[in-house]
């Protein structure tokens, strides 16, 4: 049996775990250290750190307090590992806690975080889903069941103290482009969230200052959503400092390509087994700037898909210049209305969409004006028969509640 290194309670809150930390900082003390060639089990609280509850009630979601997302195990430390290697992560398995079989998804209100929809969907509401084995259902999403592909939507090393700086320096200059913006532009450094590991003290304070928000994938890895990164995945990862620091969390039991509302997964705490080996100056030899990875050779076998094409001209109809954005959000609306005419509302539609196993795909982008994406999703997950015939939609889904919507304050 491997090792269990990082431990946590789901009763405890993470800012009582030095093995946990919420920023990304070179400083940020090893939490424990491996050998090449080590496999280990890193446990993992859900993203919040246990701020969303299974109830019936978005209330959380509206006011999840998003400056301290993400909580991530780590870092491990990797003997031997200088920057410029590659470090090789390997995804043995993956899974719940006996006592957690249920997970959540949620888009968040405008005011605190937005999403991919926001301007369609400006309330917080959320789904709960139910575990059973490798498949899940939702009792505010009714006929539909799907086998789950569990994965971390979050992992990487600890970046240097130069990459710290350019993050810093780009995303500000961002956010400074329009520092009133609605959701905003970038999540900036915010020290009084912070959670730095085991750092203590005056270098605490300098660290949580500074410290990068775990929010966007950047050239370490970090918050990439890749579905595809489950068991049996190989990830190699650029090294940037001393023993490496690689930190893991944000575990998804399901999700569709993009995480469309944000919270677009079905969120869950779990644990996760890895094993490590190092590529010395592997960076050099392989002209690596980001991470690759092979995806994991077991993935839900559906092979059945409507797809649903988006070009890049927006709800208003003005024109854009081939931009794959504006064109999958075309195509998930697109597939949005389409649900709906099988009795989902609008809410469903889109929560499903950021879970189920859907597909994305850039399909074209050299044809101008219009990039063309498209959305695939598998049939097989409806207990009825969503694909277009000569008699229309016929059978409606069982109708239940919609999605718990947040109440106002």
């Amino acid at each position: 049996m491997a090792e269990t290194i990082i431990k946590i309670d789901l009763k405890q809150s993470p800012y009582e775990n030095e093995q946990i930390h919420n920023r990304w900082h070179p400083d940020i003390p090893m939490a424990c250290m491996v050998k090449p060639g080590d496999d280990f089990i890193v446990e993992c609280h859900d993203w919040t750190g246990g701020q969303i509850h299974n109830n019936d009630s978005a209330d959380d979601v509206r006011d999840v307090d998003l400056t301290q997302v993400h909580f991530l195990s780590g870092p491990v430390g990797v003997e031997g590992a200088e920057p410029g290697d590659l470090l090789v992560v390997d995804i043995l398995d993956i899974g719940t806690f006996e006592e957690s079989q249920w997970g959540f998804n949620g888009f968040f209100s405008k005011q605190n975080g937005g999403g991919f929809l926001t301007e369609h969907f400006p309330e917080a509401q959320k789904s709960i889903w139910d575990f059973n084995g490798m498949f899940t259902k939702s009792r505010h999403i009714p006929g539909v069941e799907f086998a789950g592909l569990i994965h971390p939507g979050l992992i990487g090393c600890l970046p240097s103290k130069e990459m710290l700086a350019e993050w810093n320096k780009r995303e500000k200059a961002l956010y400074d482009t329009e520092p009133d913006r609605i959701p905003q532009l970038a999540a900036l450094p915010y020290a009084d969230t912070a959670h730095m590991g085991k750092l203590s003290g005056t270098a605490k304070q300098q660290a949580a200052a500074e410290g990068a928000r775990t929010v966007p994938p950047r050239e370490h890895g970090g918050n990439c959503d890749i579905k595809d990164l489950s068991r049996g995945s190989t990830i190699y990862f650029p090294v940037y400092v001393k023993d490496g620091g690689l930190s893991v969390g944000d575990l998804h039991f399901s999700q569709g390509d993009g995480e469309i509302t944000f919270c677009g997964a079905i969120e869950m705490a779990g644990w996760i087994h890895l094993r490590v080996n190092l590529i010395k100056g592997g960076m050099e030899k392989y002209a690596i700037k980001n991470p690759i990875f092979k995806p994991s050779p077991i993935t839900p076998k559906y092979d059945d898909y409507l797809i649903f094409e988006g070009v890049s001209v927006d709800e208003q109809g003005k024109q854009h210049y081939l931009d794959v954005h504006v064109a999958y959000r075309q195509a998930v609306l697109n597939a949005i209305e389409y649900l709906k005419k099988f009795g989902y509302t609008g809410a469903q539609a889109y929560s499903l969409l950021g879970c189920a196993p859907v597909q994305g795909h850039i399909s074209g982008v050299v044809d101008i004006p219009n990039a063309c994406a498209t959305l695939w999703l598998p049939t097989d997950i409806f207990d009825i028969d969503v694909k277009p015939n000569a008699n229309g939609p016929g059978a409606q889904v069982a109708q239940g509640a919609d999605l718990p919507l947040s109440k106002d304050k």
